[in-house]
């Protein structure tokens, strides 16, 4: 080995052992800086609620869709060309509004022959009246016959009879002119137009020419299981129930999950099961005057059945389910550590679950900040308030931490 590569031998040993010291320190630094954060960390902050206990009626939330109060398939009820449609369509009208005008020349004359006939009748009816008088009078000067008083009255009565016919006549040709002008048999909302002017209709023909829907108020058809009406008519027996003295109330959730601000009313019971799922129709009526509520749309009913028993609302939010489907909660207990309680859930009410029991007055229920919560470990509680969704709403501290 030469002089010459021991010096380049350990001039390389000498740079390896630098790059590898650097490195080593490096290392040290990061797991130092690493490590800082995790011994830094404080108590956990979790939103918490105060549960108090309260009135809670006894709900049940059923499906439903919404059906119109009253409704009327518009035919003609005479033989024409429509002239004119009056009507806009998707609007409404009233009862006895003029939709459609059907030629009616045919009926005017109709009208005037008849008011005729009765002219005619009526003349007819004059002079047999006439021939029974004077054939009366000779009977009573004994120059007339009885026969003849008899044939004079006859005539008289069937006169009378023929002016009868002639009105009941004119009563007919004028019904079938009033029909040549489809009117509304309903208020509602009409529908599209399924003719246009020029079209020939029939008296009763199986096309309808519009719809009529009375949505205010609507109904709401729900499907309820029967065994859910054995378990309420065992409870009112038991004297379970508190009955409202402002009768039932049907609160509605709509498609988008919004909730109507109007209450409606259990409206009656169908009066049967259905053989093939086991439900009973109950219809409910609610009033619509903004119109929001269209015939066929799917709603989601909460029904409140009795005035209310003492109970704790534990927001659904807070409420998850363990490896065996069991409801659980995390609280804070008395020293300050987050605990997981199981609790039984009766119903849902709202956006809550009902719980009677394993929860005391003044309880603290972590609705927020659960991902952060550990059993037994120590958290810091702070106060928060759910909205009407049962969602805690952000807060400027909160909204300035997340910037």
């Amino acid at each position: 080995m030469t002089d010459g590569f021991r010096r380049y031998l350990a001039v390389s040993l000498a740079l390896l052992s630098a790059v590898l010291l650097a490195s080593c320190t490096d290392n040290s630094n990061a797991s130092r800086a690493g490590a800082a954060p995790a011994g830094s960390g404080g108590t956990p902050e979790v939103g918490v609620i105060t549960l108090h206990p309260q009135q809670v009626p006894f709900v049940a939330s059923v499906p439903g869709r919404t059906v119109a109060s009253a409704m009327s398939e518009i035919r003609p009820q005479v033989n024409g060309i429509i002239q004119k449609r009056v009507f806009k369509e998707g609007s409404e009208v009233k009862s006895g509004d003029v939709l459609y005008q059907i030629d009616d020349r045919t009926y005017r004359a109709a009208v005037d022959s008849a008011r005729a006939s009765v002219a005619k009748a009526q003349a007819t009816l004059t002079n047999a009246q006439a021939d029974f008088e004077r054939a009366s009078q000779l009977k009573e000067r004994n120059v007339g016959s009885e026969q003849a008083v008899d044939t004079a009255r006859a005539t008289q009565l069937q006169a009378q009879a023929d002016v009868a016919a002639a009105n009941a006549a004119v009563q007919s040709a004028q019904i079938s002119l009033d029909n040549a002008k489809v009117t509304a048999p309903i208020s509602g909302l009409i529908g599209t137009s399924a003719i246009s002017e020029g079209a020939l209709v029939t008296a009763n023909q199986a096309t309808t020419l519009t719809t009529i829907r009375q949505i205010d108020p609507m109904y709401v058809d729900l499907t309820e299981s029967s065994v859910t009406l054995l378990r309420v008519r065992r409870m009112v027996e038991e004297g379970s129930f508190r009955r409202n003295p402002q009768g039932v109330k049907v609160h509605l959730v709509l498609e988008d999950g919004r909730p109507y601000s109007e209450v409606g009313a259990i409206e009656a019971i169908e009066g049967s099961v259905s053989e093939t799922t086991g439900t009973v129709t109950i219809r409910a009526s609610i009033a619509n005057p903004n119109r929001l509520l269209l015939p066929g749309m799917y709603v989601r009913a909460t029904v409140e059945v009795d005035a209310g028993t003492g109970g704790f609302l534990v927001a659904q939010r807070a409420v998850s389910r363990n490896a065996k489907g069991q409801a659980t909660a995390m609280f804070v207990s008395a020293d300050g550590k987050a605990e997981v309680r199981l609790l039984q859930t009766e119903q849902s009410y709202r956006n809550a679950w009902l719980v009677r029991e394993g929860i005391k007055d003044g309880d603290r229920l972590i609705v927020d900040g659960l991902q952060k919560a550990r059993g037994g470990q120590p958290v810091s509680p702070v106060e928060v308030e759910l909205d009407e969704q049962g969602i805690v709403p952000p807060t400027p501290s909160k909204t300035a931490r997340t910037q």
